[in-house]
């Protein structure tokens, strides 16, 4: 008995380790693939909203434009590699990325952190304003694609 669980743990050990290693080198996606808004939304029906819906609309709206914004010279939508783009996928270029994703989530880290002591002080038509400012930010980048494709 005892040596079928320990030949259990170790299979399942292997199988954790290979996983894992297969997954550092799978091609990452320079815009993060959770930069995605679900819905977009008008103003009549953020109006009939809770604060504190608001609030995380809010919050957001922020993670996928600094998870979408710095990278729109390059690409604009999750889920392409730099690869894709002809960039090397060597040890340089991965850290470099690596670095960048490291930056991006200790500043998305504060942000949130400060929205979410600061933001309920705010005034609830202001967060609608800022919702609909964010969205229609998000919404041009699909005319900056028709743009980038003349």
């Amino acid at each position: 008995m005892k040596g079928k669980i320990i030949l259990l743990s170790a299979l399942f050990f292997l199988t954790t380790g290979a996983i894992s290693a297969q997954a550092k080198n799978a091609p990452r996606s320079i815009i993060s693939t959770t930069a995605l808004i679900r819905k977009y939304h008008d103003q009549k029906e953020l109006s009939g909203m809770q604060k504190g819906e608001l609030l995380e609309l809010y919050i957001e709206r922020i993670k996928v434009l600094v998870k979408t914004l710095p990278y729109i010279a390059l690409v604009t939508k999750p889920g392409v590699t730099m690869a894709d783009l002809g960039i090397p996928d060597d040890s340089e270029h991965k850290k470099v990325l690596d670095n960048q994703a490291i930056g991006t989530t200790t500043f998305l880290d504060t942000t949130v952190e400060f929205q979410r002591k600061m933001m309920p002080y705010s005034d609830k038509g202001n967060l609608i304003a800022a919702i609909l400012f964010y969205e229609s930010t998000l919404k041009s980048l699909h005319e900056f694609n028709d743009l980038n494709e003349m």
